[in-house]
């Protein structure tokens, strides 16, 4: 059978794409499309050059296509973009990072930087440029889920500045007290002491040009979340919480921390963890101890997505103290954190399509004026 350009069309009609809602064709992201005999050609057209879903967009095109018309079907797609990347603003603090994402969480114990860890590796196994850092100064944790507590970060003499190297792991810079500090001494410091250390793992790092920083914040809202907001305009939030009534009362002042009009960063959406014990042994049982569907009646309530929901499982455990992140295995586990990152992905699409940058926090601000 030869196949015609019309009938190819129609076909990439049916591939949508999940920021916009929108087809292929509609959007008219499709370019030079050639149709002789059994192959196909055409490109795909970005208006963005590192746009996230390019890979899975073409997968889709190529799946779909050869469903239509057969396995034996070539297919040639070519990725391309309008446009080049503009020169970033230069800025104190990481001047080349297209978007900083931050995790934050109400309270202790719901496995934030669980999150944050499984996030940063995942975007990075999409291609993306990616980078992590702890500021949890109290208590950093990445380290040992990087597997990384003893490893040393390089410093570098650069124009007289002592500029610290950041440690990579399974494709992630990350910069954490924790490599600084003796992990069996407790750290005893005044908050603009913390708020000086993160500065530094902010501005005194090589992180050079990334597509993405996550931002593992400690938990409640404190000096270090408002030393964020002052340093680097915020792409998006974050928050992390479990479905228990008493995390979920905490989760609420972290939405209305950012949202409040003197911070005003987007909340890009609720990440429930620990939404259900599922033994490993036994994937389709789901035992709700911490109560049900808590984060989604929350994001309901505040208009904001539901990313996803972590099941509580012995394999995320073992793989923070092992460090070695859950996203990188197969089951229930790995295929949630997949989903999550999916679906973030997503929601800063539509964030950058469809609101202004955010802006730096004016340091005159005073404490009373973020207190909700």
């Amino acid at each position: 059978m030869n196949l015609s350009e019309d009938q190819v069309l129609e076909v990439l009609k049916q591939v949508i794409h999940p920021a916009s809602g929108k087809d292929l064709i509609s959007m008219n992201l499709v370019k030079n499309l050639k149709a002789e005999g059994r192959q196909i050609s055409f490109a795909l057209e970005f208006a963005s050059h590192n746009d996230p879903l390019k890979s899975s967009l073409k997968r889709a095109c190529t799946k779909l296509l050869q469903e239509t018309f057969g396995a034996d079907t070539e297919i040639d797609i070519d990725v391309q973009s309008t446009v080049r990347p503009a020169e970033p603003a230069r800025r104190q603090y990481l001047p080349e990072v297209r978007n900083i994402i931050a995790v934050a969480s109400g309270k202790g114990g719901v496995g934030k930087s669980t999150v944050a860890v499984n996030l940063a590796v995942a975007f990075a196994a999409t291609g993306a440029k990616v980078g992590l850092i702890d500021a949890d100064i109290f208590g950093p944790s990445v380290p040992k889920m990087l597997k990384a507590e003893f490893m040393n970060p390089q410093v570098n003499k650069i124009n007289g500045r002592d500029i610290i190297v950041p440690v990579e792991r399974y494709g992630v810079k990350a910069l954490s007290m924790g490599f600084f500090v003796n992990p069996n001494e407790s750290t005893i410091w005044r908050g603009p002491m913390a708020s000086s250390a993160f500065q530094q793992l902010l501005g005194d790092a090589d992180w050079g040009e990334l597509d993405y920083m996550f931002v593992d914040l400690p938990p409640g809202t404190s000096d270090i979340h408002l030393t964020l907001v002052q340093s680097v305009p915020v792409t998006g939030a974050v928050i992390v919480s479990t479905p228990q009534d008493v995390a979920l009362a905490d989760a609420i002042k972290g939405i209305n921390m950012f949202r409040t009009p003197a911070v005003n960063v987007p909340v890009l959406g609720l990440i429930e963890n620990m939404a259900w014990f599922t033994p490993e042994e036994l994937p389709q049982n789901r035992y709700y101890i911490f109560g049900k569907d808590g984060c989604q009646k929350l994001a309901s309530q505040f208009g904001v997505p539901l990313l996803g929901q972590i099941p509580l499982v012995q394999g995320i455990r073992e793989g923070g103290d092992n460090g070695e992140p859950s996203v990188l295995s197969k089951g229930p586990a790995g295929e949630a954190f997949k989903t999550l990152a999916d679906n973030l992905i997503i929601q800063l699409l539509k964030r950058n399509t469809n609101l202004d940058p955010t802006k730096v926090v004016e340091v005159t601000k005073t404490r009373k004026d973020f207190a909700h």
